[in-house]
């Protein structure tokens, strides 16, 4: 899965792509700074998705967040997508669905970076 969305991530702006095996080293990556766009899924061990992307609006960073979950719960998506997060994609991900996510999560990021 993590492959599969890094090879997405490349392949919308030919960026570089990080890829962390939990929340906690992301947080604790040099990468945090240089986000442009976080990718995580609901159900991480340790700190989910929702607690990252929760941290992360709580500290200050402002990350344009793609939630991914096995589990389709509309009543959670609507929360998650009302408090900021860009997209919730449900498993299996389909692949025009998660580049269409990406592009929209790179354009917010670099719109926000311009106004600063």
């Amino acid at each position: 899965m993590r492959a599969l969305l890094g090879h997405y991530c490349e392949s919308v702006e030919r960026r570089s792509v990080a890829v962390f095996p939990s929340a906690a080293q992301f947080l604790a990556s040099a990468q945090l700074t240089a986000t442009a766009c976080l990718v995580a899924d609901i159900h991480m061990p340790e700190m989910t998705g929702v607690e990252l992307y929760k941290h992360l609006v709580e500290t200050g960073h402002s990350i344009p967040t793609i939630l991914v979950t096995a589990y389709l719960d509309v009543r959670s998506k609507e929360c998650m997508l009302s408090r900021g997060v860009q997209c919730n994609l449900h498993k299996p991900l389909v692949e025009a669905a998660v580049i269409d996510c990406l592009r929209t999560a790179v354009a917010q990021a670099q719109a926000c970076r311009s106004s600063r």
